[in-house]
């Protein structure tokens, strides 16, 4: 008996102890350990994608960049207990899409499937348990639960390196309410996880690394890059038709158009099924969209109704909780998304349905199924959360990929895992700043967000949300509420005009962008902390003593989070409704201005005073940006489109300009082109070529009309 309660004891006690895991490089410059015993589902798992080993192959070589013993591993209580190592001024950043702040170092966060609630604290869209140092290096935690990550607040008493003791008695300055943390400690409460740590040697290569072994990023139907516009919830076949020739009547562009609610026989919840009334022809009102090159995005949430002829079909293969009385069908059986499947294709996309907004699949606990609810897969409410995103991204993406066919749509809620699969986030929060500041965050954790447009208080308001769309990854107004119009401010209509124009121009450069997030991994839209030369770190401020609202006198953080990289090469300033000039940071280098040619700076912070119709846009020196003349719609297939390569500076630069089909999957076949745009010094003056094209391969350029302009003077 005594024997027993000591090995009892012994269990218990050994249990408790930091386990050692074993690091085994999975990929180049990528490591993977293994704490406690994995649960069967897990974000990776549930996203499925397969390693784009080709392009990890060509990163730079990377060292395991941490101190394998200052990482601890524990598994106790049927929770796993976590601890890396950080050093003094390392910042972090990602965990989760968050709209408020840049650098996660000091800040505690849940990571739990959600709206956005106005606050960063872990509930959002995107809860990713991924982060990126400063330092050049990223780990994921893989495991399909809310993680509680402490970044860099938890002191322990055996550290390594102990904060300074302070006496707030003698009313020092130096005193902190969050003394110093040399470490990032994460409480996963499941019996195991997988864990990822990605080597650089930047940050950069960090990111590149974990969107590659997820598959690389999307590369989307070149007509997803093109406008969107999506209308008020109850219009009609007819409506929309009318809505379409209103775009072309006012010369604005339309490459796809969003379908809200109304089309369903009933919404809220589903029957993903036609209203007869205001849809009596779904396929003569798509094939009439078609002839005026526009493409319809339907929006749906996945609750399926009882009105629906799919409803008998998923009951048995449904939670055990409903929302808004629909079924919450279980996507991890194979046979529920086989069903779905059969009803969509049906209903949908054999009619030429192009894609999907799918929303409400986030969260807000007073509707969704709780964590009390159960799943015939006996998948947890909990965990079911955090994957049924991207269950409904994969599921979607592999009916148009049988298809041979792109798609392009929006969702609300995603996770680890998710670079490669077609969709943009949004929600329905709505401030400018915070959109912006989404949209670079977004760049660490391998998704999408766009800045969309509903309504403005005034017309300069419209032109700024404006302009900040169309350089986003998605060009769209929503208008599902109200039924705005790119011209309902009639007094900057041109204004707003000239900004979306000058996207489609720019569509040769940020399709090129689009690819180098496929092959390389590199965020489209980027945070300037990702960008080479660029040295602005996060500045702290003491707080004012408050008995109230500040009685431990907490600092606060002022962060860079305004302005952002679209590809290598072009700076973005957004400015916002009530800014008369706004402050720019540029990195090393110098940089000029995109409209001007003229020098802008280097190195430096400048003041800038744009006007109201233009987005303060800046380029690399030597830059080449590849533009194509206005038209109102995406390149179709074999279009051939003259080129007008724009030189910004005076150093010799190259691009490369990547291009296929523009709609198929056949670029992973190898149907793809990448033409070598360069300019060199001739004898001392600038002079530009154009590589030839691969015979037999795609290319919508016509090498022999190319226009150089030289904008530095």
């Amino acid at each position: 008996m005594k024997a027993i309660r000591l090995t009892i004891v012994c269990l218990l006690f050994c249990a408790s102890l930091p386990a050692q895991v074993q690091w085994t490089e999975v990929q180049p410059g990528i490591w993977k350990a293994v704490a406690g015993t994995p649960e069967k589902i897990s974000l990776l798992k549930a996203a499925g994608a397969k390693p784009a080993v080709a392009g990890l192959q060509q990163l730079p070589a990377a060292k395991f960049p941490l101190s394998k013993g200052d990482i601890s591993v524990r598994v106790a209580d049927g929770k796993v207990y976590l601890r890396f190592p950080l050093e003094r001024e390392e910042q972090l950043f990602g965990l989760g899409l968050n709209f408020q702040t840049i650098n996660q170092r000091g800040r505690v966060s849940t990571l739990h499937m959600d709206h956005y609630g106005g606050k960063d604290d872990g509930r959002t869209h995107a809860p990713v348990p991924f982060y990126v140092s400063s330092r050049g290096y990223g780990v994921l935690i893989d495991a399909a639960r809310y993680i509680t990550v402490y970044a860099g607040t938890a002191v322990r008493v055996d550290t390594k390196n102990p904060p300074e003791l302070i006496d707030r008695n003698d009313k020092s300055k130096k005193w902190s309410s969050m003394p110093y943390s040399d470490a990032v400690e994460i409480l996963v409460p499941a019996s195991g996880a997988e864990i990822y740590i990605f080597g650089g040697p930047t940050a950069m290569n960090a990111v590149q690394r974990y969107n590659l072994f997820n598959g690389g990023g999307y590369l989307p139907p070149k007509w997803g890059l093109g406008f969107t516009q999506r209308v008020p919830t109850l219009y009609s076949q007819t409506d929309i038709i009318r809505e379409a020739d209103e775009f072309e009547k006012h010369q604005f562009p339309l490459d796809f158009i969003g379908v809200e609610p109304g089309w369903h026989s009933m919404a809220y919840p589903c029957t993903f099924e036609w209203d007869g009334q205001r849809f009596p022809n779904p396929k003569g009102f798509i094939d009439s969209l078609m002839a005026r090159g526009v493409r319809a995005n339907l929006w749906l949430n996945p609750y399926v109704s009882p009105k629906s002829s799919l409803y008998p079909k998923v009951k048995p293969l449904s939670g055990s909780h409903t929302v808004w009385n629909g079924l919450v069908t279980d996507f991890t059986l194979p046979q529920a998304r086989q069903l779905f499947k059969e009803h969509f294709l049906k209903n949908h996309i054999s009619l030429g349905v192009s894609g999907y907004k799918m929303d409400e699949n986030d969260g807000y606990d007073k509707w969704l199924w709780p964590d009390v609810a159960t799943f015939p897969s006996g998948t947890a409410a909990e965990q079911m959360r955090q994957i049924y995103g991207v269950m409904m991204q994969k599921m979607t993406d592999e009916w148009y990929r049988e298809q041979n066919r792109r798609t392009y749509g929006l969702v609300r809620a995603s996770n680890a895992g998710a670079s490669n699969f077609p969709y943009v986030i949004y929600n329905d929060y709505y401030s400018h700043p915070d959109f912006i500041t989404a949209l670079i965050n977004s760049s660490f954790i391998g998704v999408l967000w766009t800045p969309e447009v509903r309504a403005s208080k005034s017309a300069e308001e419209w032109v700024r949300r404006m302009q900040s769309v169309c350089f986003s990854p998605m060009a769209m107004l929503n208008a599902w509420a109200d039924g705005t119009k790119p011209w309902s401010f009639p007094e900057v209509e041109s204004a707003v005009q000239d900004v979306a124009m000058l996207r489609m121009r720019l569509l040769p450069y940020i399709y090129s962008v689009f690819a180098q997030y496929h092959f390389e991994g590199k965020p489209p839209f980027r945070s300037m902390n990702l960008t080479d030369g660029f040295a602005y770190t996060a500045q702290e401020s003491g707080g004012k003593l408050d008995a109230t609202h500040n009685p431990y006198e907490a600092k606060t953080r002022s962060e860079l989070k305004d302005q952002y990289m679209m590809g290598d090469d072009i700076l973005v300033a957004p400015v916002f409704a009530g800014q008369k000039t706004r402050k720019v940071y540029l990195p090393a280098g110098k940089w000029y201005d995109f409209y001007t040619g003229a020098f802008a700076g280097e190195n430096t912070a400048i003041d800038v005073t744009p006007s109201l119709e233009r987005i303060p846009l800046y380029v690399r020196d030597g830059a080449l940006i590849p533009m194509i003349p206005a038209r109102r719609q995406a390149p179709k297939p074999g279009d051939v489109l003259p080129l007008e390569v724009r030189h910004y500076g005076t150093a010799p630069g190259s691009f490369t300009l990547y291009d296929d089909d523009g709609v198929s999957f056949d670029f992973e076949k190898g149907a793809y082109s990448q033409v070598k745009l360069e300019v060199k010094k001739d004898g001392g003056k600038l002079k530009g070529s154009v590589g030839k094209a691969q015979a037999g391969k795609p290319f919508g350029y016509d090498g022999k009309n190319v226009t150089w302009t030289f904008m530095t003077k």
